[in-house]
């Protein structure tokens, strides 16, 4: 650690009249300081006034006896201080509900103040850019931890690649798990290289599913009996790497609706 005498040398700031002034004089300082003053005259006022009422009692107490004496000061004690506790009740019956009005007023200035840096915050184009490349970041990272538990990648081969799984116990028809296009195809099949995921060239129904399904929703029906035709490919496939088997020829001539056929436009160095 080093030290520094930056901390703690001498500032005339610190001990600025004007500022100090400002600050003792301020609204709400002066009107702290009104009611204290007002309280300790009003208490002082009574109080005198109690003693003067009192002075004759008091100096005739040195005429008593010692036990006389004693009980007499009892008493004057004790409507001295019931006079006392009076005066104060009626100066808290007063001032609880200003202190409770003053609170309450503080309390929604500082609600709308609140409200209003968030509405400029958030209004921001800055601020919400932000955001949405935050949102954005955390969707790509989820849908990317989703890759290895994927049943297959399709591919168009280069420009776009879809993730499906399908778990016959929870869902109707596979589900994309994740999807995407140039860059981030190439990331989803690098992860699938990783992780053993079989990797299949479809160009046409890749188009078609990049297109028509989001993430973490159904294929739709058109494109059932395309997607099961690789689904049994990619289980053939598997059986045949573990028993040493030829491996079946890759599916071609998928059945694909004409209307989601065309929703995105092949590329020219895009295998066809």
């Amino acid at each position: 650690w080093s030290f520094s005498m930056k901390s703690v040398s001498f500032k005339f700031e610190k001990i600025d009249p004007i500022k100090g002034i400002g600050r003792i004089f301020a609204l709400k300082g002066l009107v702290e300081l009104v009611k204290v003053l007002a309280k300790f005259l009003l208490v002082s006022s009574v109080s005198g006034l109690i003693i003067w009422s009192l002075i004759d009692e008091l100096i005739a107490l040195g005429e008593e006896p010692m036990q006389a004496a004693l009980a007499h000061v009892a008493r004057l004690c004790g409507w001295s201080f019931m006079a006392s506790s009076s005066v104060l009740i009626i100066i808290a019956a007063f001032d609880a509900p200003f202190q409770l009005w003053q609170h309450n007023k503080q309390l929604k200035m500082t609600k709308q103040e609140v409200k209003d840096e968030s509405k400029e915050t958030d209004g921001r184009p800055e601020v919400k850019g932000r955001i949405r490349a935050l949102q954005q970041e955390l969707s790509k990272r989820r849908m990317m931890d989703a890759v290895p538990d994927a049943d297959v990648i399709i591919t168009n081969p280069t420009h776009y690649a879809v993730a499906l799984k399908y778990d016959q116990a929870d869902t109707r028809a596979p589900i994309v798990v994740a999807k995407g296009a140039d860059l981030i195809a190439l990331q989803i099949r690098t992860i699938a290289d990783q992780n053993q995921v079989t990797i299949v060239s479809a160009p046409p129904l890749a188009r078609a599913l990049f297109a028509s399904t989001e993430l973490d929703q159904e294929i739709p029906a058109g494109l059932y009996v395309a997607v099961a035709t690789i689904l049994t490919y990619v289980y053939q496939l598997k059986v045949s790497v573990l028993s040493g088997a030829i491996p079946p020829d890759s599916p071609s001539d998928l059945p694909i609706p004409e209307e989601l056929r065309d929703v995105l436009k092949p590329d020219d160095d895009v295998e066809q």
